[in-house]
């Protein structure tokens, strides 16, 4: 027994290296919003890491993303039982906002060329600081601040810049970040990455661990399916479609009741874009705007008012879509989404009123008032009274000196009585 605990104890004590065929596991965050999504993949990652005694490496470049879900990424990664390496990677990319904090948890934090980091100001999803007061958000920021301090301490971390990116929003590009201590290498891919930590001792909540990477193997994890289709609805171009298709789907159905299917989807897809809005930074406004909007275009359809509707119709949907979030650094419409969708919405509402107004002009097929415009031949002379010959009929007749046999024209019906010109 006392032989046993001296063992733990020095297994608890000195650095253990990994094995020689070190298994590295690849988590990918791509252009990736930091989401409850995205706190359950890396979740995934570190499980089965853990089952493997690998390390696991986060491919990062994200925009930024939830306070509280990066607060539970951050939780995961500060108490991972193995190596957590977060690398900014691709070329040309960034760990922003929630990156900042990710990338500080980590055991190591390696970046390729042309990558920056910083930009870390709070953001709370599904509200704007517009309706928090001051005093709020002075508390929201402390807390933000004491907790990234708790972080960079845990890592050996520089606090001031962790500091400066959430106070005054700076960004570091990847060789100022390895001058200052925030990132503790530069690597070209990920064989390069792997190559540069060999020998490093990181501690992990259970000990000290010394990698060794001279042989290994690497393994990509990929999202579910279900992660997939999470991520994909969290998609600020997908939700704003999601929202537009289920208002007309329900607009349709109430129009054209009885077909229930538009109705139905129109459900499905509003609830979808609701999921999203949940987790997104939406401004209020916008969806108003939206809904103004679409209700303008159907005004149109059913109160013609001959262009203002469908104009103010455009106006309010390009404007909401516009503003629709509240964050536009990491969650917007694309022009490409929004031109196409405004544009069709604001054809179909024009085509709608080229329809209504040409069946103004036209004539009345049914009924007395379509006998206006037809042609008819005088049954006899027509002096002020007289009679004519409509299709099979002998109508009385109201004219002017109009003889038997000619061709005469309705002018207009008034009761049982005609009256006519010559054609």
């Amino acid at each position: 027994m006392v032989m046993k605990k001296i063992i733990i104890l020095l297994f608890l004590l000195f650095p253990v290296p990994l094995l020689p065929d070190t298994s590295v596991k690849v988590l990918t965050l791509q252009e990736k919003i930091i989401n409850p999504v995205t706190a359950e993949y890396i979740k995934r990652g570190i499980e089965e890491a853990e089952k493997t005694n690998s390390i696991l490496i986060i491919k990062l470049d994200t925009p930024g993303g939830l306070l509280k879900s990066t607060e539970e990424i951050v939780k995961l990664i500060l108490n991972s039982p193995v190596p957590v390496i977060t690398y900014v990677y691709p070329k040309g990319t960034k760990a922003a906002s929630a990156g900042v904090f990710i990338s500080y948890a980590s055991h190591i934090l390696a970046m390729s060329p042309s990558t920056r980091i910083g930009a870390a100001h709070p953001v709370l999803g599904g509200g704007s600081w517009g309706k928090l007061d001051e005093e709020m958000k002075k508390k929201i920021l402390n807390d933000t601040l004491s907790w990234a301090k708790n972080i960079a301490q845990q890592r050996k971390r520089p606090f001031s810049f962790i500091k400066d990116a959430i106070q005054k929003s700076i960004s570091l590009t990847e060789e100022e970040a390895l001058r200052k201590g925030v990132c503790d290498l530069i690597a070209e891919d990920i064989n390069d990455l792997v190559k540069k930590i060999d020998g490093r001792t990181v501690k992990t909540s259970l000990r000290e661990v010394k990698i060794s990477t001279k042989k290994f193997s690497w393994e990509e994890i990929e999202l579910t399916r279900r992660e997939k289709f999470l991520h994909a609805l969290i998609e600020p171009n997908i939700a704003y479609l999601l929202l537009t298709l289920g208002f007309l789907g329900l607009i349709f159905e109430v129009t054209h009741p009885g077909f229930g299917f538009p109705g139905v989807a129109g459900i499905i897809f509003l609830l979808l874009s609701f999921y999203a809005f949940s987790i997104l930074p939406i401004n209020y406004a916008g969806i108003s705007l939206i809904v103004l909007g679409l209700t303008f275009f159907v005004a149109e359809a059913f109160t013609p008012t001959f262009g203002i509707f469908t104009l103010g119709g455009t106006i309010s949907f390009l404007l909401g879509s516009v503003m629709l979030f509240n964050q536009p650094e990491f969650a917007r419409v694309s022009f490409k989404i929004i031109i196409p969708t405004v544009v069709s919405l604001a054809g179909l509402s024009f085509f709608l009123l080229t329809k209504i107004i040409a069946s103004f002009r036209q004539r009345p097929r049914v009924g007395k008032e379509s006998l206006v415009g037809k042609e008819a031949i005088a049954y006899s002379d027509i002096q002020n009274e007289g009679k004519v010959i409509l299709g099979n009929e002998i109508w009385n007749a109201t004219g002017e000196n109009i003889k038997k046999g000619e061709k005469v024209v309705v002018e207009k019906i008034d009761g049982l009585k005609l009256y006519v010109k010559k054609k």
